[in-house]
């Protein structure tokens, strides 16, 4: 009852290719190509502009030392 051998997924596999026909998965799978390749240009986009806006942010950081001026009391 675990999972299903080989002959089974061939089996599914033909009922899904007789069902819908090669030409509309054709059509699927080249529909999911472009739009996982959409998916990782605009992952690659957000990551280009997250480290610009960090490079800005950086470029405002001012580092300074600080001087403690507190007198000892008498």
């Amino acid at each position: 009852m675990g999972s299903f051998s080989i002959w089974h997924w061939l089996i599914v596999l033909l009922i899904v290719v007789l069902v819908f026909g090669t030409k509309k998965l054709r059509n699927l799978g080249s529909d999911l190509g472009g739009a996982v390749k959409g998916f990782r240009e605009g992952v690659k986009s957000a990551d280009e502009e997250e480290i610009s806006a960090h490079n800005h942010t950086e470029a405002r950081i001012i580092d300074a030392d600080i001087k403690d001026k507190a007198q000892p009391k008498s």
